[in-house]
């Protein structure tokens, strides 16, 4: 199968990644994060409207305010990649973390989420894909919409 990876993020499919070769994505995204001072490594795969996946890790710093989640990290390099508006906008996140099960993405990445219009968030449980509807994680969340009169 031609799976989404850090160097193809778009290979010619007629069908989005599933939920599981997501969190596969996520999963090889964590066994690059950088994380000396928690061993907590995380991974993010990004599903983007256009129907690439951009992959993130957490990248810690000895500055413990300065550490970046996987989310954030996938974020970032969602927007300094995009070609358009599709790829600026997030259909799924699925995150892994490798010390734990279920691994939720923290407030602020659910709020950096938000910016990017996630429709959902699949993570691990019980060795098996879950997908919840992002209203469910960040209800209420503030958005660019909320800044408009």
């Amino acid at each position: 199968m031609d799976t989404p990876t850090a160097s193809n993020p778009a290979p010619n499919r007629a069908t989005p990644p599933t939920d599981e070769e997501l969190l596969d994505l996520a999963r090889e995204a964590a066994a690059h994060a950088y994380v000396p001072y928690s061993s907590f490594p995380v991974g993010a795969a990004l599903l983007l409207a256009s129907g690439r996946v951009v992959q993130g890790c957490n990248v810690e710093n000895a500055s413990y305010g300065l550490t970046i989640c996987a989310e954030r990290t996938g974020a970032t390099r969602m927007v300094a990649e995009a070609d358009d508006d599709a790829d600026r906008r997030i259909v799924a996140a699925a995150v892994i973390g490798l010390e734990a099960s279920p691994c939720f993405p923290c407030g602020a990445c659910r709020q950096v989420l938000h910016e990017f219009g996630c429709e959902r968030v699949v993570v691990e449980e019980v060795g098996a894909p879950r997908s919840y509807p992002f209203e469910q994680i960040l209800p209420h969340g503030f958005g660019p919409a909320d800044l408009t009169n």
